[in-house]
């Protein structure tokens, strides 16, 4: 129920705006006038005031701090830096995140044997991330990922391992932002 109504007096508006408003129409049109006039001389003479970012041939710079596509850390050997505890999955408020433990024989005692993350759900929140205890799932600067079907959007453990040489920037600062706390 609501608390309290406000009565619009229509009348009022009208007046104070034209019958069609043309009064705030060609005040936009002065705006995006000065802007474009702007922006053409600035062209013009070698100094854009705009800059244009021609995708995908150019990638866009993303700072550290960027939340993209979550991935799996891999280590140098190209095992997955995972030891499958399972506090993504739990820390994940949508669900999207499904992993199976293994077994193994090496120094770490587990592996995830499944580890899939549905990105039509993901949110891009970042929890996942920061539950890891082993920074064996980060936030990538990937947007890319699309796909033509909901059954596309499922990535796998192979889908999602990324060399930590190229996530260093990305694990440099979770380890700067996080020490201080």
């Amino acid at each position: 129920m609501a608390a309290r109504v406000t009565q619009v007096d229509r009348e009022a508006v009208r007046r104070s705006t034209g019958a069609l408003g043309v009064a705030a129409t060609l005040r936009g049109l002065r705006v995006t006038s000065r802007h474009f006039i702007r922006n053409l001389w600035g062209w013009m003479v070698g100094k854009p005031q705009v800059r244009t970012v021609m995708v995908p041939e150019e990638e866009d710079p993303k700072p550290a701090a960027f939340r993209g596509m979550p991935v799996l850390v891999a280590l140098d050997s190209g095992k997955e830096r995972c030891v499958a505890c399972g506090l993504c999955e739990w820390a994940c408020p949508v669900d999207c995140i499904h992993i199976e433990p293994g077994e193994t024989v090496d120094e770490v005692e587990r592996y995830p044997r499944v580890f899939d993350i549905d990105m039509g759900r993901c949110m891009y929140c970042g929890l996942c991330e920061e539950a890891c205890p082993e920074e064996a799932i980060v936030m990538s600067a990937r947007v890319d990922i699309s796909a033509f079907s909901r059954a596309g959007l499922l990535w796998h453990k192979d889908q999602l391992l990324t060399p930590a040489s190229q996530l260093a920037r990305r694990l440099a600062y979770i380890r700067e932002d996080y020490g201080r706390r």
